[in-house]
């Protein structure tokens, strides 16, 4: 039946269409923390941000149905839920990030975003790190490492090293911040003298993507100077890190310590329905609704608004983000007393954490770290890879879960990491 679902995916969808793990995963429902698949065997789910309180939770599946069952329109019209949501989530926020734009994906967020800064300053230069991925848009996927883009890069982007704690940047923990700012300071001049000025600098605050490097709060202070005196935006892409699930602060850039000039936010926003948002200041957004004529249709619809309220209600009645900060940090603890000989370091921020394997001569344990993912889907524990050679394993798991998910994923990974070769 696999090969089959399989031959027909690839006759409908075309080829290349990706998928997790060797043998993929053929779901069909889920509850809360949990999935079951086509045979009816039950996984605990360690990786999807996507249902952030939950699989399927009844409150936002009910606040779906009562608004889709009433009215489903666009923002061209007036409907008070865009701005009943609007109000509630940017109080949130600091920083006079007090304006929104409704969007369907973080993709669209972050194309949105790049125009912001290009209306603001005037100029089209946009400095990224060489690790990352912002989005599936032309814009946004000319800042993504997975696949250079066509034709290579463009000239008015520059992609600088990411932070990294086990090969810091510079070479040093103790420089790295100021080394990372002094790559930004370069990138910035490069772009200037291209011609294409410096119009902003887009980053993820736990840099989820680079790997969750085990920086703290004060690190890119260095850099935040050098975009400021260049007259830069900072944009944040709070995607993965957003909404309660570092622990410590509700949003990522809060617990980093520095203020964004513009926050796009996405796939946990609705829990599963297709959200995503860009917040700024009136004087960022004025300049955008100058500059560019936008409207997205289903951006801000009625039904999306009530899904996005009620995974805010969720998270605040279910005191999502104190859960993943004393559950994130249980979970770290344990991570931390694993003990392996190929293991470099673990880290992580509340309900976002791995574990970086490196081979006694230095070179990234990839092909080990893959198969420890295989053999954790097989003992019925999803959670995958990440980093710039896929050698870190990465736990994102949904918001509800507890100490006693923590204790089942780490037993089965203390299991992998005794029974996987390291010839793997």
């Amino acid at each position: 039946m696999m090969t089959d679902l399989m031959a027909r995916r690839e006759r409908l969808l075309g080829p290349n269409v990706p998928t997790f793990y060797e043998q993929p995963v053929h779901l069909l429902r889920g509850e809360g923390v949990w999935l079951w698949d086509a045979d009816g065997r039950k996984y605990l789910d360690c990786y999807n941000n996507v249902p952030h309180v939950g699989h399927c939770h009844p409150h936002v599946v009910e606040a779906i149905a009562r608004q889709a069952s009433t009215l489903n329109t666009h923002t061209r019209y007036l409907h008070e839920s865009i701005l009943d949501y609007t109000e509630r989530l940017t109080a949130t926020l600091s920083h006079d990030l007090s304006q929104m734009i409704m969007v369907c994906t973080g993709s669209e967020a972050n194309d949105i975003a790049l125009r912001m800064a290009q209306a603001v300053t005037g100029k089209t230069g946009i400095i990224a790190t060489d690790n990352t991925y912002h989005g599936n848009t032309l814009a946004t996927s000319q800042l993504s490492t997975r696949r250079p883009p066509i034709g290579g890069y463009p000239r008015n982007v520059r992609l600088v090293p990411a932070p990294d704690t086990v090969r810091p940047v510079g070479g040093s923990l103790e420089g790295q911040p100021q080394a990372f700012a002094d790559y930004v300071a370069t990138a910035i001049a490069e772009l200037e003298a291209e011609g294409c000025g410096f119009s902003g600098m887009m980053l993820c605050p736990v840099f989820a993507n680079e790997g969750i490097p085990a920086i703290t709060p004060g690190f890119l202070d260095p850099t935040i100077e050098v975009v400021h005196r260049a007259g830069g935006l900072l944009l944040c892409d709070e995607v993965q890190p957003g909404f309660g699930r570092i622990g410590e602060t509700f949003w990522g850039h809060d617990w980093l310590g520095f203020a964004p000039d513009v926050v796009t936010i996405g796939k946990p926003m609705a829990n599963g329905h297709p959200a995503a948002a860009v917040i700024a200041r009136p004087d960022i957004m004025s300049a955008f609704r100058t500059a560019f004529g936008y409207f997205n249709t289903f951006g801000g619809n009625p039904v999306s608004c009530a899904a996005a309220m009620a995974t805010l209600d969720v998270i605040e009645t279910d005191k999502l983000q104190e859960n993943a900060r004393v559950v994130g940090t249980y979970a770290l603890k344990r991570l931390k007393q694993i003990e392996h000989p190929w293991k470099a370091e673990a880290r992580g921020s509340g309900l976002f954490f791995g574990i970086e394997f490196v081979q006694p001569n230095g070179q990234p344990a990839t092909a080990f770290a893959a198969q420890v993912v295989e053999y954790m889907r097989e003992g019925g524990v999803l959670m995958n890879r990440i980093g710039r050679d896929m050698n870190t394993l990465k736990m994102r798991p949904p918001m509800p879960f507890g100490r006693d998910h923590a204790d089942i994923a780490m037993d089965l990974l203390e299991q992998a990491l005794r029974e996987v070769p390291c010839d793997a």
